[in-house]
């Protein structure tokens, strides 16, 4: 994905933060449409809805653990919404991406359709409502150039609106995020890093078979990202231990941590360079160095 600089323009449409917003993109065509499900009766007479374009929604799972997502595309959106608005419960709220008339066709935004949701599996960051990967369609080896573009500019605005189920881990430049960190206990050993993303688990990392029982009752979030890691794919049974089968990016340290040792446990401790030094200790040592810098 292109990491060059951008700038986004943010229209708060009806002058409330949490309603419809209009997001633009510096030097590109598309725009962002975001709105809380329940103004959909109100808003769904603008112009962007009559438009061809691709639509996430977003909302809790049924049992209550975490966000679930569904991904769509309509010629136009307008209808395509209408239904979901009547037939899907989980949802509370929606992003779809429009371009100007004529820009995108329904061939198009299958693509782009199709190109999400591999995305979104391939990540396993956040379930998915959708029951079938959609085909590509044919497309010009143009029209194909055209549209890997605007997904770029999607995948990256999506971030800053808050949604990171389309995120993969990449590696970050020289300096201390990129130093891989160690977690180990009751036989497994773990490799990580801090980026700007989160806490990057390597692929291989090893986890402990069985959680222990107050993890459940204690720190349940993570013990449900750990459920969902084994359920996934994304921890896969070893023997006696679980392998991580793709890198994986955590909200913090400590979730990393205690997925990995099955148990509450903070991770600026349990995370070590080769120095035996906690990622405390290392957070310190760069906090006291930007300061003597700072005072010169």
């Amino acid at each position: 994905m292109n990491r060059s600089p951008f700038s986004l323009r943010i229209f708060v449409a009806d002058g409330d933060p949490d309603g419809l917003r209009i997001v633009e993109r510096s030097n590109w065509i598309g725009k962002a449409v975001v709105f809380p499900r329940a103004l959909l009766p109100k808003v769904k007479r603008r112009e962007e809805f009559n438009q061809t374009g691709v639509y996430l929604l977003l909302g809790p799972r049924e049992d209550g653990d975490g966000d679930m997502l569904y991904i769509g595309e309509g010629d136009p959106v307008r209808p395509r919404l209408e239904s979901h608005y009547a037939q899907k419960d989980f949802w509370t709220w929606a992003i779809f991406f429009v371009a100007g008339p004529g820009q995108l066709n329904k061939a198009h935004v299958q693509f782009l359709e199709s190109k999400l949701i591999l995305r979104a599996k391939s990540a396993k960051r956040m379930p998915l409502d959708n029951a079938n990967q959609p085909g590509e369609p044919t497309l010009s080896e143009a029209d194909v150039a055209d549209m890997r573009v605007f997904l770029e500019n999607v995948l990256g605005i999506l971030p800053v609106l808050g949604v990171h189920a389309f995120e993969q881990p990449r590696h970050e430049g020289a300096g201390r995020k990129s130093l891989v960190l160690t977690c180990r206990g009751k036989g497994v050993e773990a490799k990580g890093m801090e980026t700007s993303q989160g806490f990057v688990v390597k692929a291989d990392s090893q986890a402990v078979k069985e959680a222990v029982p107050s993890m459940k009752q204690h720190v349940r979030s993570m013990y449900d990202t750990r459920r969902d890691l084994i359920e996934n794919g994304v921890l896969i049974d070893n023997g006696d231990h679980y392998r991580f089968s793709q890198d994986y990016v955590f909200s913090s340290p400590s979730t990393a941590s205690a997925v990995v040792l099955g148990r509450s446990a903070n991770g600026r401790i349990e995370w070590k360079d080769g120095r035996g030094r906690t990622l405390k200790e290392l957070q310190t040592r760069e906090t006291a160095t930007l300061g003597s810098d700072y005072s010169l």
